[in-house]
């Protein structure tokens, strides 16, 4: 554990007051609107749907992970070594993002979770996104899986997010590390998956869909079919609708290392138990909020800024089981 001075240890019980405060009940409970077809095809998947870990809370609350000292001192620690920026020294990404449309109010899909194996200052995750601005006025949500044993101080898997309004600079964090997510369900962000997916066997799913309310414009999470909270509107200073949303991966390590691997370290096969996936791509656009949208492969932008270490694969739309679809990751190695 890194040893911290008499000032930083008073900064770190302010900041956990802040976070670990009473429950407050001026919340919305449920979107105002979300029609039927935006959930995700979770039924007509090739997997088989994650389990979440659960915890009983009394009627009329929900579980919220508490934040302690030790995961504090971690998280200060990522912030210092900028594993939160998005193009921070030794982070990789391989992704999928659609060209042809330039405003979303929706996006979402089915992506296998799997368990990388990663040092104690690497992430890497599996997700999906809606972001609008460049720069400093970048405003992002990031919502899925990842392994980061900086913020749980182990080798899980967890459910996560990350959200900013000033592309990281004094604004968002993992999780609830600090004030801004409000969770409503006893799903929970930050939640461990105690099952992920097996090379050659059966795939682990979680099923992400991250919308826009359209009269309170707060940003809704749903996982497994599930609200489980919302971003607010007040936290953004321009996200009421996305100019970009993407599927994808990425990695992060200090620059004096190798890369961990990307999803399940293998790289795209069209092989649905290899590589890791991302299947049902859908969003909505400013045509309608009622209906799924996709991108045909020509109107997808298809990014691995490491090829040899990372690959990314559309496959565009797959129909049965898969629908639109792609596949992402790889070993990693000497990336940096």
């Amino acid at each position: 554990m890194m040893q911290i001075t008499y000032k930083e240890d008073l900064e770190l019980e302010r900041q956990l007051k802040l976070i670990n405060k009473l429950p407050i009940k001026s919340i919305q409970k449920k979107p105002s609107f979300r029609h039927t077809k935006a959930k995700a095809n979770i039924n007509d998947s090739p997997g088989k749907q994650v389990r979440f870990e659960k915890v009983l809370c009394p009627t009329g609350t929900v579980p919220i992970r508490r934040t302690t000292r030790e995961d504090l001192i971690r998280a200060n620690s990522s912030l210092n070594t900028e594993i939160l920026a998005e193009d921070s020294p030794g982070t990789h990404v391989a992704e999928v993002i659609p060209t042809n449309e330039k405003t979303f109010y929706g996006v979402k899909g089915v992506t296998s979770v799997w368990n990388p194996k990663v040092n104690k200052d690497q992430t890497s995750a599996g997700h999906l996104w809606v972001q609008k601005g460049e720069g400093d006025g970048l405003n992002k949500i990031i919502i899925g899986w990842h392994v980061s044993p900086q913020l749980y101080g182990d080798d899980g898997t967890y459910i996560y997010s990350r959200w900013t309004s000033d592309n990281f600079k004094s604004t968002g964090c993992y999780n609830v590390r600090c004030s801004g997510f409000v969770q409503t369900s006893e799903v929970y962000i930050g939640a461990r998956i105690p099952e992920t997916s097996v090379y050659g066997g059966v795939s682990a799913e979680l099923a992400i869909y991250l919308s826009q309310d359209p009269i309170t414009k707060n940003w809704w999470v749903n996982l497994v079919n599930t609200d489980v909270g919302y971003f607010p509107a007040a936290l953004f200073s321009n996200l009421d609708s996305g100019d970009q949303v993407g599927w994808g991966g990425k990695t992060t390590t200090s620059t004096s290392t190798s890369s961990p691997p990307m999803g399940s370290g293998h790289f795209p096969d069209d092989d649905y138990v290899h590589a890791c996936y991302f299947i049902h791509i859908a969003y909505q656009n400013e045509t309608s909020r009622e209906h799924d949208y996709s991108p045909q492969v020509y109107e997808a932008k298809q990014i691995s800024d490491k090829e040899n270490c990372y690959g990314i694969a559309y496959y565009g739309n797959q129909l049965g089981r898969a629908g639109f679809a792609l596949q992402y990751g790889g070993p990693g190695g000497a990336c940096n």
